[in-house]
This record gives C-alpha cells, structure tokens and sequence, in this order.
C-alpha cells in the first residue's frame, strides 16, 4: 500500500495545487471521487487493463462513463494519468487530495462510535470539544454498535480514543493476563 502512496503522491500533489491556485478545491474534490468511483467498478478495471486499447482511448474511455460530471482540467489530468499508465491510482490519488483539502482547510472527519444513539446536544459538544483540541474545524460521523456495551469510540484520522466499556475490559484482561 506504501507503494501505491508513493506513486499516487505526485499526481495528488498536482492537482491539489492546481485547484488551490484556482479556488476550485471543492470542484476538484468531487470530480477526483467520481473518477476514483468509476475506476474501481469491476467493468471499468477490466476495460482498463485491457492492453488492446490505447492510453488515449482509456482516458476517453473513463472520461465517458464520468460524463458531464468532469470538467476540461480533469479530463486532461485523466489523460495524463493515462499516458503514464497511473489510472489505477486514482482512488490513492483521490485519498491524498482529500487529505491534502482537509488540511489547507483545517478540517477533520471524526467517527463517533457509541453504543447508543448520540443526542444531537452530546454530538455538539463533543465536536466542539474535538475542535479546540485539534485545532481544526470537526465533521462528525456518528454510528451505533451495541458490542461497546457503553462509553464511545472516536476516530480522527490517526488518532484513535477508545472510552468504551469494551475496550477497558480488554485492557484490564491483557493487564491480568500479562
């Protein structure tokens, strides 16, 4: 996976850049998804490692099925990608500008996991909590799962803040057992 980070770099960092010095990040967010979307469908895959076809004509290919959705820059970037033979990074590729965005915008996505459904008060509070830790602007994302017992299961990117029940009494376990 560490390989694919370091192929698809280059290309994230390019267009990040590109649609930073053209204020149209969130543009360039929304057509790299659709793009990554299409290019992991089974179809498309097979359509383009398909060694009959031409770069030129798996660019127009992709770009097709995309439609309307991308603009004349991203078409040019998928042709570029085609002529390197990298059009099978664009989920990786796609990853790292969303990255890149949620930083030059100070944002993160946080999962909240809990063993019961969050009160929209409670979510508030503890994205504003998040917030001023991490110093950026928080998106929460909440989920149930009844395994927790109780407490919540926070992920921010890397960071990770297990308060549940269950993780303490694993804890407790591997302390006992150790």
């Amino acid at each position: 996976m560490a390989e694919l980070s370091t192929l698809a770099r280059p290309y994230a960092r390019a267009a990040f850049e590109y649609a930073r010095d053209h204020n149209q990040l969130s543009q360039w967010a929304e057509q790299l998804a659709i793009a990554a979307a299409v290019a992991t469908d089974d179809g498309m895959k097979t359509a383009l490692n398909d060694p009959s076809l031409t770069a030129e004509q798996q660019a127009k290919t992709l770009s097709e099925v995309c439609g309307d959705a991308l603009g004349a820059e991203a078409r040019n970037f998928i042709a570029v990608l085609a002529g390197n033979k990298r059009l099978a990074l664009l989920p990786e590729i796609y990853a790292l500008f969303a990255q890149y965005k949620a930083n030059q915008e100070k944002t993160v996505d946080v999962e909240v996991v809990s063993a019961f459904d969050l009160a929209d008060a409670t979510r508030d509070k503890l994205a504003a909590v998040l917030g001023k830790k991490l110093e950026r602007q928080v998106e929460v994302r909440t989920s149930t799962d009844r395994n927790l017992l109780g407490g919540v299961l926070i992920r921010a990117g890397d960071l990770v803040i297990d308060g549940s029940i269950r993780g303490r009494l694993n804890k407790l376990a591997a302390a006992m057992n150790s």
